[in-house]
C-alpha cells in the first residue's frame, strides 16, 4: 500500500495541495480529458449525478453543464472549502464530507456516480467501487478515473509507494470483485509524455 493510501497521510496531504490543486491539476488533467470522460455518459438533463472526491470541484464544474442534480462528497475539509469559495456552501450543488468506502446515501440514489483522481487514494478500492454500484440506481453508469500504471520500472517503484496505480488487468479484477460485469476501459493523455489517466465506465444491470 502507498503512503499516501492512508486516510489520515491523505488528508494532511491534501490540506496542503488544495492551496495550489486548480493551478496544478490541468498539467495532468485537464478540461478536454474532463469533457471528453463526460461525453461517454451521455448524461440527461434529469439525471442525479454524485461527484466522489469532488475536491474543489474541477469534475463538478465540467457536470454541471450536462445537468443541474450534482452531489459533491469529499473527506478533506481543505478541498471543500475550496469547492464552496467557487459554488457556495449551499449553492448549485449539494456537498457532503463523507468517505468512499461509506457512502452515505440510500441505495439506487444516483443516476450516474462519477469519481476522478480519487480512487489512487482509497485503501480498499474494492470496497469503495462496491459503494458505488450500491448508490447507483440499475441501468445507471459509474466512471472512475485514476492513474495509469507506468510503463518504466523506475517510475514503477515510485508510483507503487506512493499511492495505487494499475493497469487495464488490475482494473478488472477491481471491477469484478466489486460484482460489476459490464465494463470497458479507456486510455487519456494530457500531452505525450505526460502521465496517463485510465478510465472505466461500468454500467448497473437493470
Amino acid at each position: 500500500m502507498g503512503v499516501l493510501e492512508n486516510k489520515s497521510r491523505a488528508r494532511t496531504f491534501y490540506k496542503y495541495l488544495s492551496k495550489v490543486y486548480d493551478r496544478v491539476n490541468p498539467f495532468i488533467w485537464n478540461e478536454e480529458m474532463r469533457d471528453e470522460a463526460i461525453a461517454k455518459l451521455d448524461i440527461e438533463p434529469d439525471d442525479h449525478v454524485l461527484d466522489v472526491g469532488c475536491g474543489t470541484g474541477f469534475a463538478t464544474e465540467g457536470l454541471l453543464e450536462a445537468t443541474e442534480h450534482v452531489y459533491g462528497l469529499d473527506q478533506s475539509a481543505h478541498q471543500l472549502e475550496k469547492a464552496y469559495a467557487k459554488f457556495g456552501k449551499r449553492g448549485p450543488v449539494a456537498f457532503h464530507r463523507g468517505d468512499a468506502e461509506r457512502l452515505p446515501f440510500q441505495d439506487d440514489t444516483f443516476d450516474v456516480v462519477w469519481s476522478s483522481g480519487s480512487i489512487e487514494y482509497w485503501p480498499n478500492p474494492v470496497d469503495a467501487l462496491e459503494e458505488c454500484r450500491r448508490i447507483t440506481k440499475p441501468g445507471g453508469r459509474v466512471l472512475i478515473v485514476g492513474p495509469d500504471y507506468p510503463s518504466q520500472s523506475v517510475f514503477q517503484k515510485l508510483a507503487d509507494a506512493i499511492m495505487l496505480f494499475y493497469d487495464e488487468d488490475e482494473a478488472d479484477r477491481m471491477f469484478e470483485d466489486a460484482g460489476f460485469t459490464d465494463f470497458e476501459h479507456f486510455i487519456q493523455q494530457n500531452r505525450p509524455g505526460s502521465p496517463k489517466a485510465i478510465t472505466t465506465i461500468a454500467r448497473v444491470p437493470e
